[in-house]
């Protein structure tokens, strides 16, 4: 039986597509690797985004930087590529950057680049959700493990 393909935020897997320049890897992604084949992916990036560029928060339907200049429409776009991507290789789940204004999910800075979290998703992630994805922080990798689990059984016993 195939692996299931799972999307993941590029940076967590320590590729150096950040808003800084830098990866953020996080521990036990890569194991994760044994449970599915993850597609890596930067919705910035897709978007047309240059790396490293200037940090961006969520302020209600927008995405700004901290100067005021309004970058929602390649953070669009980058949703729009990500879930195309999601599409593409049939990922039904996703491990997506926590905070972040395109990946963050359940919460993100506030727009006010005060360090502030507040309830909410990024464009990508809110993208996603609205298409079906399973939308996963990196915070919740054991619970995705257990979901990536969970549907392997039932597609074993289907």
């Amino acid at each position: 039986m195939e692996k299931e393909p799972v999307l993941v935020s590029a940076c967590l897997l320590g590729l150096p597509c950040r808003y800084d320049g830098q990866g953020k890897t996080y521990e036990g992604v890569g194991e994760l690797m044994r449970e599915c084949a993850l597609i890596p992916m930067c919705p910035e990036q897709l978007g047309g985004l240059p790396t490293p560029r200037p940090p961006a928060e969520r302020q209600g339907d927008r995405v700004v930087t901290e100067t005021g200049t309004d970058v929602t429409e390649p953070y669009g776009r980058g949703a729009k590529g990500a879930l195309r991507l999601a599409e593409l290789y049939g990922c039904r789940l996703a491990l997506l950057k926590e905070k972040s204004p395109s990946c963050g999910c359940g919460r993100v800075y506030d727009g006010t680049f005060s360090r502030t979290l507040t309830e909410g998703n990024g464009l990508t992630a809110e993208t996603l959700l609205c298409q079906g994805v399973e939308v996963f922080g990196e915070s919740r990798l054991r619970e995705l493990t257990e979901r990536i689990r969970e549907r392997k059984k039932e597609r074993s016993e289907g």
